[in-house]
């Protein structure tokens, strides 16, 4: 296994396309706040301080600021076997 750890920017609005892990990813907002929706799951707002887990292979349905007009950032911590692609786009 292998870890690694991401910071992601979310500028005003900023919204990632549809994806997936080849690992879990637990997610830690280090500013502003990140509206977040797993498939088979409700959508939730995570604050700063806040964190939520995706586990390997669901796919992540929304990832975006929940503000038009302040940044966010996020600590992507990943977990995957040696050799996994990290993120899969499907957008």
């Amino acid at each position: 296994r292998r870890s690694a750890a991401v910071a992601v920017d979310f500028p005003p609005n900023g919204v990632s396309p549809r994806h997936h892990h080849g690992g879990s990813v637990t997610g830690y907002v280090l500013a502003g706040a990140i509206r977040s929706q797993l498939e088979g799951e409700p959508g939730a707002v995570y604050g700063e301080g806040e964190s939520f887990f995706e586990p390997p292979g669901v796919v992540h349905l929304l990832a975006e600021n929940a503000s038009a007009t302040e940044p966010a950032r996020i600590l992507a911590i990943f977990v995957a076997e040696e050799g996994a692609v990290l993120t899969t786009y499907h957008d």
